[in-house]
């Protein structure tokens, strides 16, 4: 008998609301998914944010400016 990846069982997929990044619609993604395209602008919409150098680099905040830099963390 072969075994299937439950992964691979429609039954066990689940569906998460993300945000597009360009135009702030929300975007159904589904877990076999990786990414999908934005319905209302066409922007590429990832399930799992893509690290960039906001997260890791510690010239980020004095790089972007103080004001990009609260814009794209969040942070204050």
């Amino acid at each position: 008998m072969a075994s299937k990846c439950p992964g691979q069982d429609f039954r066990n997929l689940r569906v998460s609301l993300h945000k597009c990044p360009n135009c702030g619609a929300e975007v159904e993604i589904f877990s076999d998914e990786i990414k999908l395209k934005c319905q209302k602008c066409g922007e590429v919409v990832y399930r799992e944010k893509i690290p960039s150098c906001v997260d890791w680099c510690a010239s980020a905040r004095r790089c972007l400016g103080e004001e990009r830099w609260r814009e794209l963390t969040g942070r204050d």
